[in-house]
This record gives structure tokens, C-alpha cells and sequence, in this order.
């Protein structure tokens, strides 16, 4: 992982896209169905659309039917931070870019079985790199 990055509220909101500060600095989601990589097989990798950190790689993607990206496991455990978050008067686990801290979205114990778990992303915290 690279040097954790660490931007005050104001330059986080000046650098990116309200849609994805929205979701990133304010633990934001995007309704189901509606991102724009919940669907994609297209082969690559996953970054945080904050500071750009290798998070997924499609191999782990997968179709949960949640309607939002769904992975196995990050591309590196270091890459993602996990968080109990107790918001919405339920428990989950939120996960996190561990370069810069922006909401990623939460993972589940429901996932494939070689993990077991489900990374459930919202597509506004990640931008994608095509494989060549």
C-alpha cells in the first residue's frame, strides 16, 4: 500500500465528484441496480475512486443478485480496512479504503463458499481499469 492519505472535509469536497464524495466522505450508497459496475464481466481491476488504490480484481467479482459489485476478497487484505458500523439500527461491517478511509460499502458473511464472504461495493467508490 502506498502512503495513507490525509485531506481535510473541504479538499476531499473540492477533488471529486459530488456523487462520489457523497458516497466516500459520508458513508453515502447508491440505490440497487443502478451502479455502473454491478453488472460488468469486463476483466481488470478496482480502484478507490478517491485516491485510486488497487482494491478488487474482477476474478473475485461475482453476482450476488444484491445489485450492487460483489467480490470474494480484496485484491490485497492491506487494501481494505473492516469497521463496525451500527448506523441504521443494524450491525454490519462497513468496509474501508485503507489509503485514504472512504466508505467502500459493507461485507457479509454470505458470500462463495472459497471465502465465505461477500464485499457488497457501491460503484460510486470505485473507478475500474480495464485489463489490456
Amino acid at each position: 500500500m502506498k502512503d495513507k492519505i490525509s485531506k481535510t472535509d473541504a479538499q476531499w469536497r473540492d477533488e471529486l465528484d459530488p456523487e462520489v464524495y457523497r458516497i466516500t466522505r459520508q458513508k453515502g450508497t447508491e440505490f440497487a441496480f443502478s451502479g455502473r459496475y454491478w453488472a460488468s464481466k469486463t476483466p481488470g481491476k478496482y480502484l478507490c475512486a478517491a485516491c485510486g488504490e488497487e482494491l478488487f480484481d474482477s476474478e473475485a467479482k461475482y453476482d450476488s443478485g444484491s445489485g450492487w459489485p460483489s467480490f470474494s476478497a480484496p485484491a490485497d487484505p492491506a487494501a481494505v480496512e473492516e469497521k463496525t458500523d451500527r448506523s441504521h439500527g443494524m450491525i454490519r461491517t462497513e468496509v474501508l479504503c485503507s489509503r485514504c478511509d472512504s466508505h467502500l460499502g459493507h461485507v457479509f458473511p454470505d458470500g462463495p463458499p472459497e471465502t465465505g464472504l461477500r464485499y457488497c461495493i457501491n460503484s460510486g467508490a470505485l473507478d475500474f481499469r480495464e485489463e489490456d
